[in-house]
């Protein structure tokens, strides 16, 4: 071939600025591409083996070898794969291989966003002139009687190429590193991107440094291989020990014999994984392996809780494995990482497009060469076909977890306190996930027991057994809420069976589910909850006021009230309408006075529990209302609830002696005082105190214990 000169076909002398300030969103990325196009090089020519179009040596061993040499700054890949005559360097290389360059000069040179550079143009190749001032390619096709071919260009829009000197098949590109890149050449640099990029990537790859000491390793002679490079033979000594034998005498006993070793030139080691898990079928992949690809992929050492191996060939080709992490942060702090790989080679860290958004708190990897990628390889044209791919992992994870619940509920119950944040949010975030989902979703009510939906929601009649329960419910001359008693277990109740527990703004069609959001603080309402035998659902992570209020939109069968929204009849006497008149009349104005507080509703009952002296209430819609308010950073702790009107109700208990002390001395010295402190005792079992009222409470506490001394 004679020496040829030219210019790149581009039509525009603007390409090679775009390619070096827009094509890729990270510099370091020319390493990813040019090893991907080593490997695909030699996958093409050991497909040409397999057809019989080329007969590979019988020693053949596909690699990928890269040198990095600081001291002239520069960088070599060379690859053993199926090389370039003269005539595809023209075609792949001189031409730039895409199509419409005058187009896409006239759409994207003036766009500073890498990602709208959309499509399949080939330029991989030109990666290298972001980090290099000059590029040379050293080339021998393995047709035969090709001939070797040696290519340059300085970053311009000039090139030469020449008969070369390669003598093996492949291709070798050399790049004279630009002043700002030099960190390239170095070993520790060069490793840590090649281990970002490259750890699956489907040939191996060995990394070495120009010009370094020979680093050397002992051997037994058994493991000694053909390629191996002997420097000496190392004998060492058999081992004594003066030793006592029976006799009482003394002797030299040999405790180990004389071994032989090989010192021999280390051998390279492989950078990459060719085979990853992923890729293998899940039956093959033992538990062990799972945990320790986790640990080396994301180098985390707590294990994880399960995972879900993806294996999928048609509609499209998609292998993964998602990894569920325990852990022990709230929602809004947990940052899970999700790697996309196209044929072994990454891509990027959750892609959106590709990875539904509450899969992102998960770990794992997903591996789709279908993936339609642009120039850059780091986002993804938007098409139908992408959302299906992100359909599919959806429904994976949901039939996962649904088979989890139904043969291993054990374990899901187990697990459950750690990925409830990751169904929840997506419950919150994709509707088909939460339609799987529904019947599957776990609530653990106030005795630690997990429950689901339907067993929650199950009439209270289906819940009792034999027939003396049938008896008991039936034959009941009381209301509904009597015979519950005997049950324990109404979690929820229908409206035939609980209207008469409903609010009055609830008595609709849909069943109610208590819940609990702070065992703690709303421990005098499960206790009453308890001694009636009626149930709550305890819901305190900060995503399931958002999840119940999406269930409640969702269905019309149900609606959740927080367990002090309201005292249902199932904790009061049963009195008739005239019986308290005359005290509740009495209290009002008695409260209203001492604490002037003219929007709070008051209302007397006999509660069952002669213990509780008064209970405050706060109307469902009251107390989202408020907890809305909190997240938009318009309230705080302790608000006062005067903000909200009528939304709170102190209920009194005529059955307790302190209320039968106000409401017979109306006007003591100490009645307002008792007033004030029964209401901030009832106020603190439902949430905590603002700042100035706890601090008058801990005042008043102090001088009621005083009244005692006197």
């Amino acid at each position: 071939m004679s020496d040829k000169h030219g210019n790149l076909s581009i039509n525009s002398e603007n390409i090679f600025p775009i390619i070096k300030k827009w094509l890729y969103s990270d510099q370091d990325i020319f390493y990813r591409e040019l090893v991907s196009n080593g490997c695909d090089a030699i996958t093409k020519l050991k497909k040409l083996d397999m057809m019989g179009e080329f007969d590979l040596p019988a020693d053949y061993k596909p690699n990928l070898q890269i040198i990095v040499d600081p001291d002239n700054k520069k960088v070599t890949i060379t690859d053993n794969g199926l090389g370039m005559t003269a005539d595809e360097v023209e075609e792949y290389i001189n031409q730039i291989a895409f199509s419409g360059a005058t187009d896409f000069i006239s759409k994207y040179k003036d766009k500073a966003n890498e990602d709208q550079i959309i499509g399949h143009f080939g330029l991989g190749f030109y990666s290298a002139f972001m980090v290099a001032d000059e590029v040379h390619i050293d080339t021998l096709s393995y047709r035969n009687d090709a001939s070797a071919v040696h290519w340059e260009c300085d970053g311009g829009t000039e090139f030469s190429m020449t008969d070369g000197i390669k003598e093996e098949v492949g291709t070798t590109i050399t790049l004279f590193l630009n002043e700002d890149c030099l960190e390239y050449a170095n070993e520790y640099r060069a490793r840590e991107v090649l281990e970002k990029y490259c750890s699956f990537m489907p040939t191996p790859i060995y990394l070495s440094k120009a010009n370094a000491p020979e680093e050397y390793e002992t051997i037994d002679p058994a493991d000694k291989l053909d390629t191996d490079t002997v420097i000496e033979t190392i004998v060492e000594e058999a081992k004594t020990e003066e030793k006592e034998n029976e006799n009482g005498e003394k002797e030299i006993v040999e405790i180990s014999p004389a071994t032989e070793k090989l010192k021999i030139v280390k051998r390279p080691v492989a950078l990459n994984d060719t085979t990853p898990l992923w890729g293998k079928n899940p039956k093959d992949c033992t538990d062990e392996e799972y945990r320790k690809f986790y640990r080396d992929v994301f180098h985390d050492y707590k294990e994880p809780l399960f995972w879900i191996h993806l294996n999928m060939d048609y509609p499209f080709n998609l292998k993964g494995i998602l990894y569920f992490p325990k852990i022990n942060t709230e929602y809004d702090s947990i940052e899970g990482t999700i790697k996309l790989y196209n044929n072994q080679v990454f891509i990027a860290d959750n892609i959106k497009e590709v990875i539904p958004e509450f899969l992102m708190l998960l770990k794992g990897v997903i591996d789709c060469p279908d993936l339609p990628l642009n120039v850059s390889r780091s986002a993804l044209q938007n098409d139908g076909f992408v959302k299906k791919i992100s359909e599919y992992i959806t429904k994976k994870v949901a039939d996962k977890l649904i088979g989890m619940c139904k043969t291993e509920k054990e374990s899901y119950e187990k697990y459950w306190d750690d990925i409830s944040p990751f169904i929840k949010f997506g419950c919150l975030k994709d509707e088909k996930f939460c339609d799987k989902m529904n019947d599957y979703i776990l609530f653990k009510n106030i005795d630690d027991k997990y429950l689901t939906l339907p067993e929650i929601l199950k009439p209270a009649e289906e819940e009792t057994t034999g027939d003396e329960g049938k008896e008991n419910t039936e034959g009941a001359d009381t209301d509904s809420a009597e015979s519950k008693e005997t049950d324990g277990t109404d979690t929820a109740s229908s409206d035939t069976e609980s209207k008469d527990d409903t609010p009055e703004e609830y008595k609709d069609e849909r069943s109610v589910i208590y819940y609990v959001t702070d065992k703690n603080q709303q421990s005098q309402y499960i206790n009453l909850f308890r001694e009636q035998g009626t149930d709550a659902v305890i819901l305190d992570h900060n995503i399931d006021s958002s999840f119940i209020t999406q269930l409640e939109r969702r269905n019309d069968k149900y609606k959740f009230m927080r367990i002090d929204a309201d005292v249902t009849d199932t904790l009061t006497e049963k009195t008739s309408d005239d019986e308290l008149k005359d005290a509740t009349d009495s209290l009002k104005e008695i409260f209203a006075k001492a604490l002037n507080n003219e929007k709070l509703t008051i209302q007397v009952q006999k509660l069952k529990n002669a213990d509780v002296p008064s209970i405050i209430t706060l109307s469902e819609e009251g107390r989202r209302m408020q907890d809305m308010m909190k997240m938009y950073s318009m309230g705080g702790m302790g608000m006062d609830a005067s903000m909200f009107g009528g939304d709170y109700t102190l209920t009194l208990n005529y059955n307790h002696p302190l209320v039968q002390f106000i409401l017979n001395n109306k006007e003591p010295e100490h009645t307002t005082m008792f007033c004030e402190q029964l209401y901030d005792l009832a106020m603190i079992s439902n949430q905590p105190l603002a700042p100035d009222a706890m601090t008058k409470f801990m005042k008043r506490s102090n001088d009621i214990m005083l009244l005692l001394t006197k």
